[in-house]
């Protein structure tokens, strides 16, 4: 069975596609900006903010699907600029602390709504 899964807590998508989807036991995120879903305000400029406000918009969708931040077994990071790399792994651990859930981390050359940062996971629920 598959739910699409939509939550105020991360910002709407900005195309014909859910925030995430919920499979079985598995949950899966559509990429997430570093967009305030209160404001709605896109952030740039900033890098640890904009990987902050993904890990918490990719938070905010698991958790909409009924998982949470220690479900999450791989995550995506597209970012346009490897040199930020250093400051988005300090975010980065920071945020999943003993968790270590695998990831990749790949440079792009453009992203939507030209931001630096995207960010997409993956959870397993019971």
């Amino acid at each position: 069975m598959i739910n699409f899964i939509s939550t105020d807590k991360a910002p709407a998508a900005v195309g014909p596609y859910s925030q995430g989807v919920k499979a079985g036991n598995l949950i899966f995120t559509s990429g997430q900006l570093p967009i305030d879903p209160e404001t709605k305000e896109l952030s740039k400029g900033n890098i640890e903010k904009e990987t902050r406000l993904c890990l918490e918009n990719v938070q905010a969708v698991v958790e909409a699907g009924g998982g949470s931040l220690k479900d999450i077994v791989k995550v995506n990071i597209y970012i346009t600029n490897m040199d930020d790399f250093p400051n988005i792994n300090k975010v980065y651990e920071d945020f999943f602390q003993d968790h270590k859930p695998a990831r990749s981390c790949v440079q792009v050359a453009k992203l939507p709504k030209d931001v630096d940062i995207e960010i997409e996971a993956i959870a397993v629920i019971e």
